[in-house]
C-alpha cells in the first residue's frame, strides 16, 4: 500500500513530495516503510511538481488519485493480520479529539504529532516503565503512530521540538479555556544527576533531594483542572522573581483577561505592583511577617473572633477588610516615578486549632534552642534563630544562660492562628478562600508529574532532550488531568483508582485482517459505563 507524503522544509520553504510504500520486514518482524522522491509541492495549486526528467505529469495526477482514495475517511486497510489491546488507547484517542490536543498537536507538529501522542500514551499506562522499553508495549497495543519508537527515535523527536511550536501549542490549549477562569500557579523542584544541564543547580530543594535540581512552573485551570503552559527554570530561582516573565510571556501569548492564584512564595511589592500595572486580577497569600499586613491583622484583632465570621465549614473566622496599596510605577522614559493609591483587598482567616499549634510548636522549638545555647552545643544552621529569639549571658559559675526575648516571642504569638489572602477585586473572604484552597490542583499534578510520568529524576543529558520530553510529558499530564477530573466528578474514585480504570479497559481487543474492516473484542456492561463516564461512545 502507497501513500502521499508532504513535508514542509523550513529552510527552503518549500513542500516536498513523496511516495511511501509500507511493507512487512521478515528479517526484523515489523512493518517497515520506503520513501520515494516524487517533486515539490505547488502553493497556489497544490498540485506535485516532478523534477526536472523524473516523473510526467499523467504520473503525477495518478499519484494524487490514488493520495485522495486512500485519505477517504473511514478504516485503513491493513496489509496483515494483527490482535492488539485498544480499550485504554481509544479511551486516549477520544479524550484528545473532546478537549482539542490532538488536532492542536496536528497544527503545531504535522509531521511528528502520532509519535507525540503515542509517547505520551506509553507514559500514562506504563507508568512504571522507562521508555527504552516502548517496543514491547508498541507491538501489544494499537495506538497513533503504529510502529515502533526506538530510544534514539524518540531523543530524534524530542529534539524536534522547538520553542516556536510550543508556544504555539499554548496558545491554541489556551484558547480553549474560560476567560473567567482562575489560573493557579506553582512551581516544584525536579532533581537531576547531570552535570551538563546548565540550568541544573543547587536550590530549595522542595523533593529535600541532596542533589542539583532544576524548577518547573506549571499554569493550571481551576475551573478546567486542565495545565496550558509551563516553563523550565533554574534550580536556583526564589520563586518570587519568576512572575514577571510569567505575565510577560502570557502578554505574549495573548492572554490578557485572566485571573491569577498564587501562594506566598510569590507575594512581593514589585509583583504586586507589576500585576497592578498590567491590570491583572490576582488573589495571593501574603506573609503575616511582613509590616503592612499585621497592620491589617491589628485592625481586626479584637472583632474577628465574633460568631458572626465563623464559618462551619472550614472550622475558622473570617473578614474581608478594604485597604489601599501603595502603587509604585517607574516611567525611565519620562524620568519620573508615579506614585498613586489603589482598591486593596485583605481577606483575614483565623483559626483557632491552628493558633494553639502553632503557640505549642514555638514553645517546643524555644526549648530545643535555649537547651543548645546552655549546654553550648550550638548548631550553625540555627545561629539566625538564636539571635532572633534569645540573649545569653555567660559567668564562670553558672556558665552561658540563655533569655528569650519576650517582645519577639509575644509578637510571634499574637499573630498565630492568622493567615491572609490579598486581591485587587472585591469578594467575600470565603469564596476567595474556596478559590485559593481550589490551587492544590497544581500540586497533585506536580505529584502526576512525578509519580506516573518519570519525572521523579530526569535522565536525559542535553538541553534539547530535556526540552521536548519535558513538552510530551506536560501533553500526557493534559490526558491525566482530564481523567482525573471526570472521575471525580462521576464519583469514581469510590471504586478505582485511575490505573485501575485504565487497566480495566485495555483489555479491550481489536482485530484487523486484510481486506477486512477492523473488530472489536467483546465490552463488557461495567467497561461501556465507564466509557460513558467520560463522555465516550464505547467500540
Amino acid at each position: 500500500m502507497s501513500t502521499i507524503i508532504k513535508h514542509f522544509d523550513k529552510r527552503s520553504g518549500l513542500t516536498y513530495a513523496y511516495e511511501s510504500v509500507s511493507y512487512w520486514d521478515k528479517e526484523k518482524k515489523q512493518p517497515r516503510s520506503k520513501r520515494t522522491y516524487l517533486g515539490r509541492v505547488d502553493d497556489e495549486t497544490g498540485e506535485i511538481v516532478p523534477t526536472k526528467g523524473y516523473r510526467s505529469k499523467n504520473r503525477t495526477e495518478k499519484i494524487q488519485d490514488k493520495d485522495e482514495k486512500t485519505t477517504k475517511r473511514g478504516p485503513v486497510p491493513t496489509e496483515e493480520s494483527t490482535r492488539k489491546f485498544f480499550g485504554a488507547t481509544y479511551l486516549l484517542d477520544s479524550i484528545g479529539e473532546q478537549i482539542g490536543i490532538t488536532k492542536d498537536l496536528k497544527a503545531c507538529f504535522p509531521d511528528t504529532y502520532k509519535q507525540i501522542l503515542s509517547i505520551a500514551y506509553y507514559l500514562i499506562l506504563e507508568p512504571e516503565s522507562p521508555l527504552y522499553r516502548f517496543e514491547k508495549w508498541g507491538l501489544l497495543h494499537k495506538h497513533p503512530y503504529g510502529k515502533n519508537i526506538t530510544s534514539e527515535r524518540s531523543t530524534s523527536i524530542f529534539t524536534g521540538i522547538t520553542e516556536e511550536a510550543k508556544n504555539h501549542f499554548f496558545k491554541l490549549q489556551g484558547g480553549r479555556r474560560s476567560e473567567k477562569e482562575h489560573f493557579a500557579y506553582d512551581t516544584t523542584s525536579i532533581s537531576s544527576h547531570s552535570e551538563l544541564l546548565k540550568q541544573v543547580q543547587y536550590g530549595n530543594n522542595k523533593e529535600n533531594d541532596n542533589l542539583p535540581q532544576l524548577n518547573l512552573a506549571l499554569v493550571f485551570g481551576q475551573e478546567s483542572n486542565l495545565p496550558f503552559y509551563y516553563r523550565k527554570l533554574p534550580g536556583n530561582i526564589n520563586d518570587s522573581t519568576t512572575v514577571p516573565n510569567l505575565l510577560s510571556d502570557f502578554e505574549d501569548l495573548g492572554f490578557n483577561k485572566v485571573k491569577f492564584v498564587m501562594d506566598r512564595g510569590f507575594y512581593s511589592r514589585d509583583n504586586i505592583n507589576d500585576l497592578y500595572k498590567r491590570r491583572i486580577k490576582f488573589l495571593m497569600a501574603a506573609k503575616t511577617s511582613v509590616k503592612a499586613i499585621r497592620s491589617e491583622i491589628d485592625k481586626v484583632y479584637d472583632s474577628i473572633s465574633h460568631f458572626d465570621n465563623y464559618n462551619d465549614d472550614y472550622g475558622l473566622y473570617s473578614t474581608t477588610v478594604r485597604t489601599e496599596w501603595d502603587y509604585v510605577q517607574e516611567q525611565p522614559k519620562k524620568g519620573v516615578v508615579l506614585e498613586e493609591k489603589r482598591r486593596f483587598y485583605a481577606h483575614i482567616y483565623f483559626d483557632r486549632q491552628r493558633a494553639a499549634d502553632e503557640e505549642l510548636k514555638l514553645d517546643k522549638k524555644l526549648s530545643m534552642l535555649k537547651n543548645e545555647l546552655e549546654s553550648g552545643k550550638r548548631l550553625a544552621s540555627h545561629e539566625k534563630q538564636y539571635q532572633k529569639y534569645f540573649e545569653t549571658k555567660t559567668t564562670p559559675k553558672r556558665g552561658t544562660q540563655a533569655f528569650v526575648k519576650e517582645e519577639v516571642m509575644r509578637q510571634e504569638k499574637r499573630y498565630a492562628g492568622y493567615f491572609v489572602l490579598v486581591s485587587n477585586e472585591a469578594g467575600d473572604s470565603v469564596d476567595a478562600l474556596e478559590v485559593y484552597r481550589n490551587k492544590d490542583v497544581v500540586e497533585k499534578a506536580f505529584e502526576n508529574l512525578k509519580d506516573r510520568l518519570e519525572m521523579r529524576r530526569m535522565r536525559v543529558h542535553s538541553e534539547r532532550s530535556l526540552d521536548g520530553k519535558l513538552f510530551v510529558q506536560f501533553v500526557a499530564l493534559i490526558f491525566l488531568s482530564h481523567i482525573k477530573k471526570q472521575m471525580q466528578d462521576n464519583g469514581l474514585f469510590k471504586k478505582y483508582t485511575m490505573q485501575q480504570v485504565l487497566d480495566k479497559l485495555d483489555i479491550i481487543e481489536c482485530f484487523e485482517n486484510p481486506g477486512r474492516a477492523r473488530r472489536y473484542g467483546e465490552v463488557t456492561s461495567k467497561q461501556r459505563e465507564l466509557f460513558s463516564n467520560f463522555g465516550i461512545e464505547g467500540p
